[in-house]
């Protein structure tokens, strides 16, 4: 059997979880009251900060939802990710519109990866 290996665990829940091949992260918001545009790239670093930590990277990420705050934001959040994300590993995505922890964040991104 395959043992569990946490990142970043704390109290509440940890940033990621890896087990059997799969790495899922915690949703990652950018900085409060920022631009959607800047936290996407927040949220985005720090998929890839998490994925490194893992053992892996965005070229493995095998699925992504993504949340806004305000669907209206949606193609200025996908400037971003389309900038980011590498052509050729485009991950299966969604993409809705919820109501997130605080009025503050406009975008949160979960991501799903295999490991190396």
């Amino acid at each position: 059997m395959s043992e569990i290996k946490r990142i970043g665990v704390g109290a509440r829940m940890s940033e990621a979880v890896a087990y059997n091949g799969i790495v899922w992260l915690a949703g990652q918001v950018g900085t409060p009251g920022a631009s959607v545009t800047q936290q996407t790239q927040d949220c985005l670093a720090e998929v890839d900060r998490i994925l490194a930590e893992a053992g892996t990277d965005k070229t493995r990420i095998l699925s992504t939802q993504i949340w806004l705050a305000d669907m209206a934001s949606f193609a200025e959040m996908n400037a971003v990710w389309d900038a980011w994300v590498p052509a050729g590993h485009t991950p299966a995505r969604a993409t809705g519109e919820a109501k997130l922890a605080t009025p503050d964040y406009l975008v949160e991104i979960i991501v799903t990866a295999a490991l190396k």
